[in-house]
Order: structure tokens, then C-alpha cells, then sequence
């Protein structure tokens, strides 16, 4: 067999391990490498961490060898290469010697072929052939020790990196040593291709596995080791898509979920470190959208998971010490992570917010599993200044002045987006601040840095100023009010000079609030006035007692007053509803001692007395007025009315006298002169004839007799003149006036009724349910005037019924007036409304129908009838409208501004603007209406019509001034010209005419020129000319 031929055997063989690396999915370009040209040694047949094709299936262990991290180099690289045949041979030589071997070894073969030749050809040419069969078989060999040399390279190579326990130890110059020592270049096939698996099998052994996370130094070491290596971006960035082919088939391959989702984040991993890897060059030397069809948005969100995963595994070395150089190199860390500063930002917030929450944690459970001893309160606040002393640390260093050069998201903490946030931990983090409110003031006192303490904290916390401000004032308060107590029962409040300034003191010192000090002063005084009037009326030495812890706290006056009527008002109140409850036959002598013992023993004013008192009546006579507002007829709702009025006199009057301790036992007539007075102070202008014009206002003030068979008056200062509004008081007086007037009507079977007459006592009554109500002296009479008045109108009505007023109807008018008493003036204006109202239907009918002109409205003014209220403002404006349209179809040919600008707007008031628009309106459609009648009449051969028409145009003109006009015809301008001078007319009209026809001059002289030939003719021919 041929020597060269085995030489070259190994290589041959090892073709069949190419595709182990180089699978028909990679692009061979950037390795420079044909498929031809991957022949390697046998010594390739190792198990390597490497992509393999579906072609090629490798050992069932080879997946798993890849995935596992690496325990010794030898599961990196594989194991040392031994070379076989010729390679040692190579391996010793070096390149000049292997060149004077292969030299030598040629030209010897060339001798030797040359002298067997001659020795057993015998002639010249057999040696020359024996020469040249001899020189090719040592070109062969010389051939097969050259083609060897890339191959020992390859395998020095592999042995080389694999002989390092860390394969970072690896040097770029021994690297090309090697390659100089046999004489070779990196960009030889055979080299190049071991130097890609090298750094294949390396970037796969530093990346972790798919469910554990990156140390965050596997960018440097493959960054270090392919420097090391030598290797092109293009040719390692092959390799990098070769590993994702790798990963992406393996996850084609996993049939369950978990292991998908781990060749998933294994992928993930690859895409971020090799974006890092290769910088800014790996958006076109890592065509991933291209090749696994993934969206930039996915390749995105790998660099962004994977970057924060790596900065937050950078957080986890930050403790509560943290410092200015760990913030500097966060933010070297984050910037080579190519993580955003939102997102740095967010996980640096999270990672402090976290180390707050455990300090929280171990507060709660201290506090929640703790005894009495006071050691556990300690624990708690000692965790609570540690937070604080954080947060503090935290915005110091958010104030350095290097702080651009920090990790993003340095400032004060808060649990606000995390485990406390929920309303459920709430709770927890308030009682807390409970805790820490209670220990700052454990002294007495508050400190101003615990103030601000308690503000950092409240924002650690997420309260909110209520909550905050809520818990501390209930704190405080506790406080303040036992140095209070201490204050008090030292006798050192007592003694103080000013007590006022005592207390102001004890609240600055206490950071509480002067009016929250206040309401307690005022609760404290409350508490002590209740438990004084226990018995039901404050003694001398309760008063004594109030008074000086009035004094201390200095509570002022109106204060006072207030928790008196509150307090002593409520056993008042209990009093007067159980008086009024006894009802009219049971408000005796022990009613009576009740109430005035709770008036005058409790020491309420009168006047608080007094709207207690009305509190409770006014609810009592709401009563009887629902009552009677929900009776079946007048009559019922009168007796209702009526209990009232008893249940006032017998009742309320009593309660009043004892409130007021007097007696009830008033002279009749000293009653009324005293109701008298108060009417006329409160209406002065209602004089004695008001009440004399009215037969029932007269009887609301009785005479002696009355007041004695009535006896005493009820009282008046009790009123509902708040509870119910006028209109209903007045409808309630109206119904018993009625009742008062009518009298008592009893229905009797068959639909029959009769009435029963009251004398005049019960406008007595009627009096004090005015008091009752409210009613001023000017409101009663309103009523008594508005019920005469709608008796007179109804009586009226039927005497005028068609509008008409005559002597006699005047006399049957005045004695219905005397009938029901009203006075003549109002009399007067309700026959006046009567008529107005009759005659504005009247001249509503007329302008409607066309049968009142101008003219007319003029007299109707002058005779002092209000044309505005009985003429609606839409017939006025059809009323001018009309005129204007008469005034410009009278065919004078006048129109005088003032009279249709001024005078007729004046006398029909409408709008003058709007009579304007009117007016223009109109007169520019006669403009051109008037010229096309003219015309027409100018066929009809009607002279005075003709006349007339343009007289209409030249009013329209005066109007609104219009432009020459234009016709069909001039010939018949020029008649109309013709026919209209020869009327005689002013010489401006007739000159305005011929501006409007659009005449010349010459023209209008011609036609002035021969006006009187043109009738020559006379009667027996036309009697125009044409």
C-alpha cells in the first residue's frame, strides 16, 4: 500500500465527526469552510458540549453532559488528542527542517528512482522513468507530511487549552506561538475550525443551566477567553447562533412544560449574553429574528429579564450599612447590564422596601407575642429606629453630591407596593405607629426630633395624615389629660399665675394641639356637670365647684352656656315633655312645682329655658296641624284648630308663667292691651282704619263681655312662625275664618245639611291662633281682605259679565261691597282688573281680526288704557307691520322717518331696531313688487293706477335707497316716465323716478319735449302712446 495514502487516512476518517460541529443550519461563511474541507482526525470523537443535527444522533448522554456545569476541563474540551501516524514526525519538526525534509526526501526519491533505473533498465530512459515514478511517490510523501501540519496544530492546540485547570489561564501570545511554531495561520481551515469548537464548547459550559440564573461574570470570562483565543466576532458569533440552534431543537424536542420553559430561559440567557458579549455589533452579527423567527420585542425582553435578575442578584450583597462606593458600583453594574434606569431604579426601591419589612416583621412578632414586661416595647421601637436610621442613611445619600454617579432609586423607603400595602396589614403597621407615638412621649413630653421621627415614619408607613394625626392626637390626648390630672390635684394649675399660659405651655411641650386641648377641657367640664346635677338641681357648693374648674381650664362663657343647655337642657327637656304629656286636664299643682323646681334649680337662663320649652310645643302643635290639614271637610279641621288654641291656653300659658315664674292670673283686659302693643310696635303703618274697613278684622278685638266669658289670653311667644311657611299659616287661619264666618255644618241623612250660626267668641279663638301661627298684624289682614275680596270678585264677575259698567251696575256693586265689607279702594281695582281683563279679550279679537287700526291704539292711549298688558307684543308687531305695508301702498309716494321710526314704535312699544328691520324688509319688496306693477298697468292703459304704483316705489325708495333698476323693455320705462310727469309731480320725485328707471338726461328732456303731441289725438284714438 501507498504510504502517502495512509498518511492521510486519519483525516479521512475523521469527516464523519465534522458534522458534529458544522450542521447544515449554520452559515459556514464566517469560518471560511467548505464541506469538502472538513476533514479532521479521528481524535475528534469525543463527547463534546456541542450542537448536533437530526442527522447525527450522538449518545443518549450527550444533552445531559451539555446542560451539566462543568466539574473539570475535561468535560469542557474533552481529553487530550494523540496523534497517530505521521503526526509525531510533523509534531517534531520544525518548519525549516520540515521544508529541507520534504527537500530532501524528494530529491532522494528522484535519485533513487533514477539510479534503479538504470541499474535494471540499462538505458537512459528506463531511468528517467524509474526517476519520475520515484519523484512522485516522494512528492506524496512530502505532500502527506505537509497536508498533516494543520492537523498536529489543531491537536497542540486542543491539548494546550485543554491542559488548564481554569481555562481563563489560556494566553493569546502562546495561542499564536503555536500557531508560528508550525507554521500555520488562524485563518487555516483545520485551526480556525478547532479554535470555534474550542470557544463553543467553552460559552456553553459558562452558561448555567436553563433553570438557574447568570453569576453575572460570564460576560467577562467569554469575553476574556475569545480575546485569549483569537478568534473573530463573526466566527464567534456563529458559534453563539449555533448553540441557540442547539437550544431552540432541544426545546422542539422536550415534551413536557417544565423542560420547554428551561430551554426557554437556557435561550434567553444565550440572546442576553451574547448582546453583551458582542456590544452594539450583535444587531447584525446575531440575526435571531432572521433565523428563529422571534420578534424584537422578544429579544428584548430576554436582555430586560435577564438584566434585572443580574442586578437583583448584585442587591442581595446591599444591607442597611450601604454606602457611597456600593451605590457607584451598582451603577456600574447596572450600566453594563444594559438595564433602564425604571427598571433599576424599581428593583433598588423593592430591595430596600424589603429590608424595611423584615425589621417590620420582627417588630410585629415581637409586639404580638409579647408579655407585660416593658423589654418587648423596647425591642419593637429599637426596630423602629433602625428603619428610621435607614431611611435616614438613604436620604442623606439622595442629597450627596456625587449622587449622579449612584444607583438609580436612592431616597426615603416606604412599604407602599409591597407585603404591608394591603389594607388587612394596615393595621399592623398603625398599631406600630401606636407603639412608637407611646414611646416618644413615655417622657412627659414630645421632642421636636421625634416629631419629625414620626413624619418619616408616618411616609415609611403609608399612612395618611388622618390616620397619622388620628392616632397620635388619641395618644396625646391620654397624656395630656393625665398631666392635667396631675396638674389639677398638685394644685399646681391652681397656683399659677396665669393659667392660660400654664396650659398653652403643657400643649407646646406635648406638640398638642390648643383647640383638641379645648374639647377636652369642655368634656371634662361636662363630665363634672353631670355628675353634680345627679339629684336633679345644682346646689351652692356644685355652682362653687363648676366655677373654679371653669376658672383653670379656662373654658369661656358661651361654652359654658352650651353644656348647660345641653346637659341641664336635656333633664329640662325630660321635664317640660312629661308637663305637656299630662295633657290639659292634668297639668296640676305637682306639674307645676316639677317645672319650676327643673327651671329654676337646674340655673338655666330664660331664654334657654324658653326654647326648650318651644322645642317641645312647637312638635305639639305640628300635631293638631296635620291633624286638621288631613281632616274630611272645613269643619273638622276647625275643631282640630280648636283643641290647639285650648290646648295653648290651658296648657302652654301655664307653662310659660311657671318658666317665667309668674302667674298666669292676667286681667283679661290687660292681655289685650298688651297683645295690642306688640301688634302696633310690630306694624306701625296698620292704623285703626285698616282694622274698622273690615266687618271680620273687627271682630278679632272683642269687647269686655267676650273677654270676660273667654277669660284669660294664651300666650304669644310660642309661635310656629319657623315651622311652617306662610302660605300654609295663612290657609290655616283662612279655614278657621271661614269656620268663624259659616258657622258649624251638620249633614243630615238625604244629602240635606244644616248650619248652625257661632256668635262672636270664636273670632276671639281666631285672634289666638293668629298668635299661635305667627301672623303679623299686617298678614291677618291679608287674609280677612283677600277672602272679602274673592266674595266681591265672584258677585262682580256675574254683574260684568259681558264688560260693561253702568250706573246701575255701579249701585248693585257698592251694595255687594257693603255686603261683604270691603273697602271701596280695593273694590275699585278689582271692578278695574274685572274690566281690563274683558276689554283686553276684546282688543285681542280686533287686532286680530283687522278692525283696530292706529288711529284707534292712539285714542285707547290717550284714555289711559294700558295697551302693553291687553294687547300681546306678537299683535303689536302684525299691527305695525300692517301700518308700514298700508303706508307704502297708499300711493302718495310719502314716508316720514320720524313718524314710522319714532312715533309708531312709541305708541305700539315694540323694538325700535326691530321696527327698522321691519321696515327695510317691507320696503325693498316693494322696490321691485311696485316697477312689475306699474308695468302691468301700464298694459291695462290705467294712468292714475300707473301713478300710484310708482309713487309706492319712490316711498320704498325713501325707505331703503335702492339702485337703478332694469327691464326687458326699455320703451316701457320710458312711458312710465312719460305717464308719471305728466301727473304734475314735485320735480325731486319725478328726478328720483328717473334714477330708479335708469333714464339719461337727453333722454328725459326728449320725452319732457314732446309731452303734449304725444296726446294730440285725443278720445278717438288710443289714449296712450306707445
Amino acid at each position: 500500500m501507498n504510504p502517502a495514502m495512509l498518511s492521510v487516512t486519519p483525516s479521512s476518517s475523521s469527516s464523519a465527526s465534522t458534522p458534529a460541529l458544522f450542521s447544515p443550519f449554520i452559515n459556514p461563511s464566517p469560518l471560511r469552510l467548505t464541506p469538502s474541507s472538513l476533514s479532521l482526525p479521528s481524535r475528534r470523537r469525543v463527547r463534546v458540549s456541542v450542537p448536533r443535527n437530526s442527522a447525527d444522533v450522538s449518545p443518549p448522554d450527550d444533552s445531559a453532559a451539555s446542560a451539566a456545569p462543568p466539574a473539570t476541563t475535561t468535560s469542557v474540551f474533552g481529553e487530550r488528542k494523540e496523534l497517530t501516524g505521521i503526526q509525531p514526525l510533523v509534531d517534531g519538526l520544525s518548519p525549516p527542517l520540515r521544508l529541507a525534509s520534504s527537500a530532501v526526501i524528494l530529491a532522494g526519491a528522484v535519485a533513487a528512482g533514477y539510479g534503479l533505473g538504470l541499474r535494471f533498465g540499462g538505458n537512459r530512459n528506463l531511468a528517467l522513468g524509474g526517476a519520475a515514478a520515484m519523484g512522485a511517490a516522494g512528492g506524496a510523501m512530502v505532500y502527506a507530511l505537509n497536508a498533516a501540519v494543520p492537523e498536529v496544530a489543531a491537536a497542540s492546540l486542543h491539548n494546550y487549552v485543554a491542559g488548564f485547570d481554569d481555562p481563563g489561564a489560556v494566553k493569546k501570545e502562546e495561542i499564536e506561538q503555536i500557531a508560528k511554531k508550525y507554521g500555520v495561520s488562524k485563518t487555516d481551515q483545520v485551526f480556525s475550525a478547532e479554535l470555534a469548537e474550542l470557544y463553543c464548547r467553552f460559552v456553553s459550559s459558562v452558561l448555567p443551566p436553563g433553570s438557574e440564573d447568570l453569576k453575572g461574570n460570564e460576560v467577562e470570562t467569554i469575553i476574556n477567553f475569545k480575546n485569549a483565543l483569537g478568534i473573530d466576532d463573526p466566527d464567534a458569533a456563529a458559534m453563539h447562533m449555533e448553540i441557540g440552534r442547539r437550544i431552540f431543537r432541544q426545546r422542539l424536542e422536550t415534551g413536557d412544560r417544565d423542560g420547554d420553559v428551561e430551554q426557554r430561559r437556557a435561550f434567553q440567557k444565550l440572546v442576553y449574553v451574547s448582546s453583551l458579549v458582542f456590544g452594539q455589533a450583535s444587531s447584525f452579527l446575531l440575526p435571531w429574528k432572521r433565523v428563529f423567527k422571534v420578534t424584537d420585542s422578544q429579544v428584548e425582553i430576554s436582555i430586560r429579564d435577564n438584566a434585572q435578575r443580574l442586578y437583583a442578584s448584585k442587591l442581595k450583597s446591599v444591607g442597611r450599612d450601604i454606602d457611597a462606593e456600593q451605590l457607584v458600583n451598582l451603577r456600574e453594574s447596572q450600566l453594563s447590564y444594559k438595564l433602564s434606569d425604571e427598571l433599576a431604579e424599581d428593583l433598588f426601591r423593592n430591595h430596600t422596601r424589603k429590608l424595611i419589612e423584615g425589621n417590620i416583621s420582627v417588630a410585629l412578632d415581637i409586639l404580638k407575642t409579647r408579655t407585660k414586661a416593658a423589654t418587648g416595647l423596647k425591642q419593637v421601637v429599637e426596630e423602629i429606629d433602625v428603619i428610621l436610621a435607614f431611611n435616614d442613611k438613604l436620604i442623606s445619600l439622595k442629597n450627596h453630591a456625587d449622587a449622579d454617579r449612584f444607583a438609580r432609586g436612592v431616597g426615603p423607603v416606604s412599604v407602599l407596593g409591597g407585603e404591608y400595602a394591603s389594607d388587612r396589614k394596615m393595621d399592623d403597621l398603625k398599631l406600630l405607629y401606636r407603639v412608637y407615638v407611646t414611646d416618644a412621649l413615655s417622657g412627659g413630653q414630645m421632642e421636636d426630633s421625634k416629631v419629625a421621627s414620626l413624619n418619616q415614619l408616618k411616609n415609611i408607613f403609608g399612612l395618611g395624615k388622618r390616620e397619622s394625626e388620628a392616632i397620635t392626637l388619641e395618644v396625646t390626648s391620654k397624656v395630656y389629660r393625665k398631666r392635667l390630672s396631675q396638674a389639677v390635684s398638685g394644685g399646681d394649675l391652681e397656683v399659677a399665675d396665669s393659667k392660660a399660659a400654664f396650659l398653652q405651655n403643657l400643649c407646646e411641650e406635648l406638640h398638642f394641639d390648643p383647640l383638641k386641648a379645648k374639647e377636652i377641657h369642655e368634656e371634662i367640664y361636662r363630665q363634672k356637670l353631670q355628675q353634680c346635677i345627679a339629684d336633679g338641681e345644682l346646689s351652692e357648693a356644685n355652682v362653687k365647684s363648676l366655677l373654679r374648674l371653669r376658672v383653670m381650664l379656662c373654658i369661656p362663657e358661651q361654652t359654658i352656656e352650651a353644656a348647660h343647655a345641653d346637659i341641664c337642657g336635656g333633664l329640662f327637656e325630660k321635664v317640660v315633655k312629661d308637663a305637656i304629656a299630662s295633657g290639659i286636664d292634668g297639668y296640676d299643682m305637682d306639674v307645676r312645682k316639677a317645672v319650676r323646681k327643673a327651671a329654676h334649680g337646674l340655673k338655666l337662663s330664660r331664654e334657654a329655658a324658653m326654647s326648650i320649652a318651644s322645642k317641645a310645643v312647637r312638635k305639639i302643635f305640628v300635631t293638631y296641624v296635620k291633624r286638621a290639614r288631613s281632616s274630611d271637610n272645613r269643619t273638622e279641621s276647625a275643631k282640630e284648630l280648636k283643641k290647639m288654641i285650648a290646648f295653648n291656653s290651658l296648657v302652654v300659658t301655664e307653662l310659660v308663667a311657671d318658666i317665667k315664674g309668674e302667674s298666669s292670673d292676667i286681667k283679661p283686659e290687660e292681655a289685650v292691651k298688651v297683645e295690642e302693643k306688640k301688634q302696633v310696635d310690630e306694624d306701625d303703618e296698620w292704623d285703626e282704619e285698616e282694622w274698622e274697613s273690615l266687618e271680620s278684622l273687627k271682630k278679632v278685638k272683642p269687647g269686655e263681655e267676650l273677654d270676660a266669658k273667654i277669660g284669660k289670653p294664651g300666650q304669644s311667644e310660642i309661635t310656629l312662625k319657623d315651622d311652617l311657611p306662610l302660605r300654609e299659616r295663612t290657609d290655616l287661619y283662612k279655614t278657621y275664618l271661614l269656620y268663624c264666618l259659616t258657622g258649624e255644618v251638620t249633614r243630615i241623612p238625604f244629602g240635606a245639611q244644616i248650619t248652625t250660626k257661632k256668635d262672636d267668641s270664636e273670632f276671639v279663638f281666631l285672634s289666638q291662633l293668629g298668635n299661635i301661627l305667627g301672623l303679623t298684624v299686617k298678614e291677618i289682614v291679608d287674609v280677612h281682605r283677600g277672602l272679602a275680596e274673592q266674595a266681591f270678585r265672584q258677585q262682580a264677575e256675574v254683574i260684568l259679565a259681558d264688560g260693561q259698567l253702568t250706573k246701575a251696575r255701579v249701585e248693585q256693586l257698592d251694595e255687594v261691597q257693603k255686603q261683604v265689607g270691603l273697602p271701596a279702594e280695593y273694590a275699585q281695582k278689582v271692578i278695574k282688573n274685572i274690566t281690563t281683563t274683558k276689554m283686553a279679550a276684546a282688543l285681542e279679537t280686533a287686532v286680530a281680526r283687522g278692525r283696530l287700526n292706529l288711529k284707534q291704539i292712539r285714542e285707547l292711549k290717550e284714555a289711559n288704557v294700558e295697551i302693553d298688558s291687553m294687547i300681546s307684543e306678537k299683535l303689536r308687531e302684525n299691527l305695525f307691520k300692517k301700518t308700514i305695508d298700508e303706508i307704502f301702498s297708499s300711493g302718495t309716494g310719502e314716508f316720514d322717518e320720524v313718524e314710522v321710526y319714532e312715533k309708531i314704535p312709541a305708541d305700539l312699544n315694540i323694538n325700535v331696531d326691530k321696527a327698522k328691520g321691519v321696515v327695510h324688509e317691507l320696503a325693498r319688496s316693494r322696490l321691485s313688487n311696485s316697477l312689475i306693477q306699474a308695468v302691468a298697468l301700464l298694459r291695462q292703459r290705467n294712468r292714475a293706477g300707473v301713478v300710484s304704483a310708482l309713487n309706492d316705489m319712490l316711498a320704498s325708495d325713501k325707505a331703503v335707497p335702492a339702485e337703478p333698476m332694469t327691464w326687458e323693455v326699455p320703451e316701457e320705462l320710458s312711458d312710465l316716465f312719460t305717464i308719471y310727469m305728466r301727473s304734475d309731480p314735485a320735480p325731486e320725485k319725478l328726478s328720483r323716478l328717473q334714477y330708479l328707471l335708469g333714464l339719461s338726461d337727453s333722454t328725459a328732456a326728449a320725452l319732457r319735449d314732446v309731452k303734449d303731441q304725444v296726446l294730440s289725438v285725443g278720445a278717438e284714438e288710443e289714449e296712450f302712446a306707445f
